[in-house]
């Protein structure tokens, strides 16, 4: 008599697993969705550059799809990998065998295809942030280790009988995924790729004032500036601070000159000392938005967010590093 092949352990808790890994996927992206929709600063601990780039990833251009936040898809996509995985159990083996048999084939096959699609988009996703944005940011990571875990599990979860199948549906749903994306950010790579980066600071700041805006406006800054204006948006910084002055190049000499924007040092040109104050002031630059304080240079796209500006946004000038 036959001994009976006792089921290897992996394949008895590999579903268990991956809908743990997608329900702290699912709690991540959440709370990334709300950080994004409600303008607020991300938690985030990994900083290059002087600048926190969890922010800077999530104000850039590559996340946001068809105006939705990016995040918002990467919900979407654990919540289903949760339902693809855990849903056999919530079938009676004893009463219907064959219906749960079924579940677990076809659930198998959505698995495949979500895993391959999520570790395919991740993969492209650390691409952009290493040679695009050339930041760093634990949450982007965690996602695409999540996304490779589930890949992996699912791949070595259970018993295949047709592998060449097997090969086919990832393969396919692979290559979907990457054109798909490459076709979704096209014109995003090609307005990040005309942009000039803002010179570096290589003199002494002048006592009092500062260095000289080098770069000029375009369109889209002087139109950002204009918005910025119209719904009393207030900046705050001093003639020394060095991100005071990436703020000014970003916008260019032309536009930043129309903003409302105070000295709060002492020493500078006009100061206002006592509004800075009042107003609270922690670190410079910083930029008052709907009588919230927003601190650090921050990108123009992260500006058009936060202000509700909705107009052309081909930018000339980007931080490098951001």
């Amino acid at each position: 008599m036959k001994r009976r092949r006792k089921t290897p352990w992996l394949h008895q808790w590999s579903r268990v697993i991956i809908g743990a890994i997608a329900t702290v996927g699912a709690i991540l992206t959440s709370y990334l969705t709300i950080i994004k929709l409600s303008g607020s600063d991300v938690v985030c601990t990994g900083e290059a550059a002087g600048s926190l780039n969890c922010d800077v990833v999530l104000s850039s251009p590559y996340a946001t799809v068809f105006g939705v936040p990016l995040p918002v898809f990467g919900l979407l996509a654990y919540v289903s990998m949760m339902g693809f995985s855990l849903s056999p159990y919530l079938i009676n083996e004893e009463k219907n065998k064959d219906l749960k048999q079924k579940v677990e084939d076809w659930t198998g096959i959505l698995l495949l295809i979500g895993a391959t699609s999520m570790a395919a988009f991740s993969g492209y996703l650390m691409y952009i942030l290493a040679f695009k944005l050339q930041a760093f940011c634990p949450y982007c990571i965690g996602s695409a280790a999540f996304a490779f875990s589930m890949l992996a599990l699912t791949l070595f979860g259970r018993h295949w009988e047709d592998v060449g199948l097997l090969m086919f549906i990832g393969f396919l749903a692979a290559l979907v995924t990457l054109l798909g994306a490459l076709g979704v950010y096209a014109n995003v790579d090609g307005t990040v790729g005309d942009r000039v980066a803002i010179p570096a600071i290589q003199q002494e700041a002048e006592p009092g004032i500062g260095w000289p805006v080098t770069t000029t406006s375009g369109p889209a800054e002087m139109a950002l500036a204009a918005h910025m204006n119209e719904i009393g948006v207030r900046g705050y910084g001093a003639w020394w601070c060095p991100n005071c002055h990436h703020q000014k190049l970003l916008f260019g000499k032309e536009a930043f000159e129309t903003l409302d924007y105070l000295e709060c040092d002492p020493a500078g040109q006009n100061p206002q000392t006592a509004v800075c104050q009042a107003a609270n002031v922690q670190g410079y630059p910083s930029w008052e938005i709907n009588g919230r304080l927003y601190a650090g240079s921050q990108t123009l796209e992260r500006l058009s967010e936060l202000t509700g500006y909705d107009g052309p946004q081909n930018f000339k000038y980007y931080l490098p590093g951001r």
